[in-house]
């Protein structure tokens, strides 16, 4: 089978690699076409992806290429984590907002806004590259913000395309480690949309664990959930949310600590990763070491201001989006069932959101492609706030591909970590000025 990884450059791409690699089943991955119009980021990603296939067997085939229709012709599955605006962007994203007194984040209230914005219209024409070119092929889109790529890009190629995260299925495995039950005999009643949900109940052969979990103050503490968000929260809700309710549940305290925390996240990527590349570059040799040395360090400090500026030990975890990837590829190539949480089509699986809204929700997933399970409704408090950032994420996909700067101006009003109309008009205004694909989309005279 042939993948296409589009943002083939990107500091990820031998993580999803390294899960094909380890894929020993039938059919399997058998040709990688990395495509990135960054010659010198695709040249690194090779030398690291040669040393991580030496002395494996019958290692796929990594080639490389910066013209799209190449990588996506003959491709069973398109890998899509692209970056639009690079990590200058990104510290615009963060930036703008914390300037304004709001949050900061690159997925999460109005940076995830302005990245929706600049990245819709570029996925729309993957989507279009993909009906052309390969128009049977899966697309797994890791693209934040994943869900309101994956909608926006469902539009075009229909239940084809598929978000992930690593998030929801961490969770779940935090939680067996924490109960010493194996994953894979735990059955999620997870609902929400991507950063945006809960872990209701967790079953193993039709009972629930999670109460006994939260009963147990010791346990639940030792859960990086409760770390993050608290122990006496977590018993007050009755579930455990995803970690990024965090800015939601304790937007002030989040906005403090990134603020007198020194660089925000995409500050200090903008700071690591060129370093990365430059040294890759220069002594090849030793590319693959650099990276794991770069990626442990980046995991170490991964959500440090939820964490109260805390550093993670030990090395980056090894099981994560890239696992997710290559679970959703082997269940749909094998006709091998499987249970995941994935982004996906509603249908009618969760009540209070119409039938084409995206949602993060358990799925099977089989030859036929995923089949969302039934979730019971949403409490008030979650369907709300679901409720809400659906329209966000709407208005940002309309704004995105008609250029309006209205429904941009609505998108950041209306979500709930943003508190007046004047300072969203602020934020599009300063998104506007800093970056420059902003700017473009929402250009009345473009196109």
């Amino acid at each position: 089978m042939k993948l296409a990884i589009l943002g083939g450059g990107g500091f990820r791409v031998p993580q999803v690699y390294r899960a094909v690699l380890g894929d020993t089943g039938t059919p399997r991955v058998t040709d990688v076409v990395l495509y990135d119009p960054s010659d010198e980021r695709l040249a690194v990603m090779q030398s690291v992806l040669a040393q991580q296939a030496a002395g494996v067997p019958d290692a796929p085939l990594v080639t490389s290429t910066a013209d799209l229709p190449t990588a996506l012709e003959g491709a069973q599955f398109v890998f899509s984590a692209i970056r639009v605006g690079g990590l200058a962007g990104r510290t615009h994203d963060e930036r703008v907002a914390l300037g304004l007194g709001v949050l900061g984040q690159e997925t999460t209230g109005p940076g995830g806004i302005a990245y929706g914005l600049r990245t819709i219209p570029v996925v729309m024409q993957i989507a279009a590259a993909v009906k052309a070119s390969c128009p049977d092929a899966y697309v797994i889109n890791f693209t934040n913000p994943a869900g309101m790529i994956t909608e926006a890009m469902q539009r075009v190629l229909g239940d084809r395309v598929i978000g992930i995260c690593d998030t929801p299925g961490g969770l779940l495995r935090r939680i067996g480690v924490a109960l010493g039950i194996e994953a894979a005999r735990l059955r999620p009643d997870y609902v929400g949309l991507n950063h945006l949900g809960w872990m209701r109940r967790v079953l193993v052969h039709g009972d629930d664990v999670l109460p006994g979990l939260l009963a147990d103050e010791s346990l639940l503490a030792g859960l990086e959930e409760a770390q993050i968000l608290g122990v006496p929260w977590l018993q007050s809700l009755g579930c455990i949310p995803n970690e990024y309710l965090y800015y939601y549940y304790f937007a002030r305290d989040a906005i403090r600590s990134i603020t007198a925390g020194g660089p925000t996240r995409g500050e200090f990527l903008q700071q690591q990763q060129p370093e990365f590349y430059r040294a890759a570059a220069a002594d090849p040799s030793q590319a693959l070491a650099r990276w794991q040395r770069t990626v442990d360090e980046r995991s170490a400090l991964y959500m440090a201001e939820a964490k109260g500026g805390a550093v993670d030990d030990g090395p980056a975890q090894t099981d994560g989006y890239e696992q997710v990837a290559l679970a959703v590829m082997a269940a749909i190539a094998r006709d091998e069932p499987a249970q995941i949480i994935l982004n996906v089509r509603n249908g009618s699986a969760v009540a209070g959101l119409d039938a084409d809204a995206v949602v993060e929700v358990p799925t099977v997933v089989d030859r036929d492609g995923v089949h969302p399970l039934p979730a019971s409704r949403p409490d008030l408090h979650q369907i709300g706030l679901m409720q809400q950032v659906k329209a966000v994420e709407r208005l940002t996909i309309e704004a995105a591909t008609t250029g309006s700067p209205d429904a941009a101006l609505k998108a950041f009003a209306l979500h709930p970590l943003v508190d007046s109309v004047t300072v969203a008009r602020d934020l599009l205004a300063g998104y506007v000025a800093a970056i420059p694909e902003v700017a473009a989309v929402l250009n009345p005279n473009r196109g």
